[in-house]
């Protein structure tokens, strides 16, 4: 697959999507809202920047490690703008979502858009698929009975007591993130072939170079090694902790269909899914996640419809019986570790 952003599937007229799609579009809600993201881009970037600058004003002191924290936030909320640029979810023409998710992740967050990109598209064409969606392929966790038997040494261990060591884990996933980003820009395969496809490959590994150089160097001039390395570490830390606990809720312990099963668009993108229940602020909080089943099946649509879209999405599940999994924030993270703990249970025999 390429690296055009995901776009919404094709409509077959009659099918159980097309129907809902007409739904939703008659409705206006795939229509972009420059207003809205013109004033969450200011404020997220707002917020962003006044992190660092905070970062400037704070110097050489402790206090550095509570701005950490808060800008760990912020760098997670510009993350969410680059997948919402990566969805086209904010404009209809390519190019400039490119500049804003190059902008918001290469150059501010300091991971690789196209990787990012690349990875994602083949989460929504097939998600929760063993074989096909990168996002449940056997690593560090695992994710089936057959992953976990198939692990050795160390991985053993780990998938061992994996549900409990699913929070500290995330705390290493900003680095994975980075580490995976660098790995994608300048792999290649054994015929000289870049592994990952990326359009703009070497701007990419250029911004990533500027937000390396710039981290570092602003750090270091204005607090003492130690306390710029316990900065970092706190920052990545919380950063990865945040970004896992936004998608963890969204596919983890729901249905993982195999090729054998034979769903329909719809129904592959709402069986898999899971939504969270909750207000304005966890709305804020999971960059619209929270409405993972609307994003599935739209996610071209802005993530401000999101929440409009809800509702019709449901009814229409309940019109053709297709279950809706819903659940409080709480609980969905309840469901994610209780399968991984299934998971490794032969393991602990």
């Amino acid at each position: 697959m390429g690296l055009e952003a995901v776009v919404d599937p094709p409509v077959r007229r009659g099918s159980d999507y097309a129907q809902l799609s007409r739904r939703i579009s008659e409705a206006g809600l795939l229509e972009r809202r420059p207003g809205w993201y013109a004033v969450r881009i200011a404020l997220t970037l707002g917020f962003f920047v006044a992190g660092w600058v905070a970062v400037a004003l704070v110097g050489n002191s402790w206090v550095q490690l509570l701005v950490a924290v808060v800008l760990a936030v912020a760098t997670t909320q510009v993350a969410f703008l680059g997948h919402d640029a990566g969805h086209r979810q904010m404009f209809r023409r390519r190019g400039a979502s490119e500049a804003v998710g190059l902008l918001a992740g290469n150059l501010s967050v300091g991971i690789s858009y196209g990787w990012w990109v690349d990875k994602h598209n083949r989460h929504h064409a097939n998600p929760n698929h063993e074989d096909e969606d990168p996002d449940v392929g056997a690593g560090a966790l695992v994710w089936t009975y057959e992953q976990a038997a198939e692990t050795r040494g160390v991985g053993r261990w780990l998938a061992r007591r994996q549900a409990w060591l699913f929070f500290p884990m995330l705390l290493l996933e900003g680095l994975s993130l980075h580490v995976s980003s660098i790995q994608a820009i300048v792999g290649r395969e054994p015929d000289g072939r870049f592994r990952t496809p990326m359009r703009h490959r070497w701007t990419e590994a250029g911004l990533l170079l500027v937000h390396t150089v710039a981290y570092v160097g602003a750090l270091l001039l204005v607090m003492s090694p130690l306390k710029a390395l316990l900065f970092a570490a706190v920052h990545q830390g919380l950063w990865g902790f945040y970004m896992g606990c936004s998608f963890a809720p969204n596919h983890k312990g729901m249905p993982m269909p195999t090729a054998d099963d034979e769903l329909d668009f719809l129904r592959k993108q709402v069986l898999t899914s899971r939504n969270v229940r909750g207000g304005p602020f966890v709305d804020t909080a999971l960059g619209g996640l929270n409405y993972q089943i609307e994003h599935h099946l739209f996610p071209n649509m802005p993530r401000a419809n999101l929440r409009r879209a809800q509702p019709m999405v449901r009814a229409y599940c309940e019109e053709q019986g297709i279950p809706y999994a819903e659940t409080g924030l709480v609980e969905s993270y309840r469901q994610a570790l209780a399968h991984l703990h299934e998971v490794g249970r032969p393991l602990r025999g």
